[in-house]
Formats: structure tokens, sequence, C-alpha cells
């Protein structure tokens, strides 16, 4: 290394030690008071100004805002100590300077207090932060104000009393609450409380979905085996559903060919119900099966198969081309426009075929709009009936025990569960669905 870069006369080398710090010329004391002054003049205006923006910004500002702040005043105040300590440690004379500036400064600190109302005097800045928070929170946006919050103040006006906040945050709240909605009608209830029936008045799916519609095989061989055996399918398929075989296959081939020549053993002329006795031995068993053999027979295979929505046009024709069913203008109209459920069409049908004849005085028109005040009845959507005469006998005068009304019930409460009311309405109570009102002397009243 050259010896030029080293210095030999450093005191590392043996050199002199370097010349104290004291022997320095020190700066002048006026120019040294003169720098304090305007530094302490500095920061004693920079923390008036914090302490006023603080002030006047605390009424919008949350919580987080108010934490802050205090956070920031806990650091103002450390570096005020520190300053002090500094100043002490400079020269007597600062400190006399930092005295006669902190008069002039205090005011400026104290002018926000002195602006504040009186109501507001003994609110901290935590409860101050929080109602500004719960204001702005309850303020719609665009409301005014929520505009006038945004905005800085308006000179001379007085900050909001908290009375005042307190009147805004309620009309905001109620500005904000959404209109009331229209009551909705109430459903229809009919029947004793413990066992009403409500009615939605709502459209009803098709009553016959895939599940429970034959296969078109099943029913080929259905109507082969009952030919071969000279018996109606329909018996066939009643002794089958009141076994309980459900499905798209109730019974293989086999099955149906041997349920056929047992059948056809009794003969074909003795009646559904008495064919039935005669093959299965139980009475119970023969009223239910010959009322699902009824059924089977009202609707016809096709509707089986293919669903009694798909079949409901035939059904109705049926039925207007019938001579033993009796349907008002009215009613017919009704069903001509496609107004009536299918249920209502096939609880008809089945009637027919049970009793030989029926008679409908109601279905939708005619028939008042609502069943009580305020409750639209059922039978405007198309989803009710009234039967006022069956086998050619009136209801009215025919509703004693034992009578025509009991018996009709009782069929009524026979039918499949894919037509099964959800109402049965007459002086009679046999239990299930079907329970009593003295209003209905003179007809049945069947629901869906």
């Amino acid at each position: 290394m050259p010896r030029w870069f080293i210095r030999r006369d450093n005191w590392e080398f043996g050199g002199p030690p370097p010349a104290p710090e004291e022997s320095r010329e020190p700066k002048s004391r006026k120019r040294r008071l003169a720098t304090t002054l305007a530094f302490t003049t500095l920061f004693f205006a920079g923390a008036s100004l914090a302490a006023v923006a603080g002030d006047q910004l605390s009424p919008y500002v949350a919580d987080e805002s108010a934490d802050s702040m205090e956070s920031e005043t806990t650091a103002t105040t450390e570096a005020e100590a520190a300053s002090a300590a500094a100043e002490e440690s400079a020269a007597p004379d600062a400190t006399a300077g930092a005295e006669a500036a902190a008069p002039e400064a205090a005011p400026e600190a104290a002018a926000p207090d002195a602006s504040a109302p009186e109501a507001d005097a003994t609110a901290t800045p935590d409860e101050a932060a929080s109602e500004s928070a719960s204001d702005d929170a309850l303020r719609p946006h665009g409301s005014p104000a929520a505009s006038s919050a945004t905005g800085a103040p308006k000179a001379g006006r007085k900050p909001a009393t908290r009375a005042q906040r307190a009147r805004a945050a309620k009309e905001a709240l109620q500005w904000k609450l959404l209109p009331k909605m229209p009551k909705a009608p109430a459903p229809e209830l009919e029947g004793p409380a413990n066992a009403a029936t409500v009615w939605l008045n709502s459209p009803l799916p098709d009553p016959t979905p895939p599940a429970l519609r034959l296969s078109p095989k099943f029913a080929a061989h259905l109507t082969a085996a009952a030919r071969g055996a000279g018996v109606d399918w329909a018996v066939m398929l009643g002794v089958l559903r009141a076994r309980g075989a459900d499905g798209r296959f109730p019974a293989d081939p086999a099955t149906l060919r041997k349920l056929a020549s047992r059948l056809g053993s009794h003969g074909p002329t003795r009646g559904d119900w008495s064919t039935i006795v005669a093959y299965s031995g139980d009475t119970r068993f023969a009223d239910r099966a010959a009322a699902l053999t009824r059924y089977d027979r009202a609707v016809g295979l096709n509707a089986l198969v293919r669903g009694l929505e798909a079949a409901k046009k035939s059904i109705a024709t049926r039925l207007l081309s019938d001579r033993t069913v009796s349907i008002y203008d009215g009613g017919r109209n009704d069903i001509v426009a496609n107004k009536v459920d299918v249920r209502v069409l096939a609880m008809i049908a089945y009637l027919r075929e049970t009793f030989g004849s029926v008679t409908v005085s109601s279905v939708i028109s005619g028939h008042r709009l609502y069943a009580r005040p305020g409750v639209i009845s059922a039978h405007i959507p198309g989803h009710a009936v009234d039967i006022a005469a069956l086998g050619g006998t009136p209801i009215r005068g025919h509703q004693a025990p034992g009578g025509l009304t009991e018996r009709a019930v009782r069929e009524i409460l026979f039918a499949p569960a894919e037509i099964m009311p959800r109402q049965v309405i007459s002086l009679l109570g046999m239990g299930g669905p079907s329970f009593p009102m003295g209003d209905h002397g003179g007809h049945i009243h069947i629901g869906f």
C-alpha cells in the first residue's frame, strides 16, 4: 500500500490526539436562541392545527378514527416531552422563549372547544365518535343529512346538537324502511278447528306422475290375460291394487294369467263385488277392490297408462255426452273452457260408475266468489264440486245415518289416492277428510 494513503500523524500511529470539541468556536448565543424559538413556534402551530382538525372531524368519523386520534395525541405528548427536555438542555433562555410562545398557541388549541354546544360539553371523545358512526350508518345515500356530512360545514352554522342528530337518524331510519306490502289473502279454512282443511287455491300438479302410471307392456299383458279368461281387466287390476301391488308392473304375465283364471271360474255375471268376494272370501277386501275397479273403468286404461292430465279431454268428452251425468249449463261451459281440475272430472266419472247417475249443482260458474269475507272459495279455481243427487235420489232429505249420503261418503273414501279429496262435507262425519257442516244439507261438497 502506498505510503501517501496513510496519515502517519494519526493518533493510532503515535500522532497527537484530536482537539476537544470545546476548543471549536461555538455559535453565537443569539443565533441559538432564534433557532430554538423558530422550531418551537413551528411545533406548537402544527400541534394546534392538528387539534383543530381533529375536533372538527370527530363528529363525522367512527370509533376507529377516535382511537387513531388518541394514539396521535399520545405521540404528540411524547414529542412535546422530548422537545421540552431538549430545550432545557439547550439553554435556559430557550425555555423562556417557549413559555412566551405557549400562551399564543393555547387560545388556538382551545378555540374548537369554545365553539362546541353546551349539550356536548360532557360527552367524551369516544361517545362523540360512536354517536357520529351511528348517524352515518343510519343516513340513506343521497339524503340531505348525508350530503351535508360529507361536505365542509357552512360558515357561521353551529354543529348539530345531540337531539338534532337523533331526530335526523330517526327520519333516516323511517326513510330506509320498505313500504308496507299488501296483505296476502288468507287461505280458505273449512271444518272444525281441530281438523280444518286449508285451501291454498293454487294450481295442482298431475295426480298421476310417471311413477304411478302403468307400463304399456303391462297393459298389453293385462288385457290379453283378461280376454283369454273372459273377465274384465278392471276387476283384475282392482284386485291387484287392493293387494298392494303398485307401480308400473304390478304383476308379471304368469301371475296375470293365474289371477284371470281364478276370477273367471266364478262366472262374470255375478257382478264385480260378488266375484271378488267369491275370490277372496273377505267382504272388506271386496269393498276396497270393487271401488278401485269402478275407478279404473271410469277413467279408462288409456288414462292409467298416459296419466290423467293426458286423458283429461277424453274424460270430459264422455261426461258431457253421457245422459246419466246431469250438469247445469254454467258447469258445462266451465268444463268446455278447461277450467275444471282433472280430479273433479275423475270423481264425477267415478260416482257415475258407482251409482249409475250423478247430478252436479256447482263447479265454478254460479258459485259465490268468497267462501267467507275475504276468503276466496275453492270452487273459483275449479278445485271443488257440489253433488246434488246420486242414482236419481237427491241428497237433500237423505242424509240420515245408513242412507244415500252415508253410502256416497263411504264410496268417496274408497277412491284411490290419486283422486282422494281433501274435504268431503255433508251433514255426516265419517272420519278422514269427511266432516259435517250445517249449511251442506242439500249437497255433498268434494274439494281437492
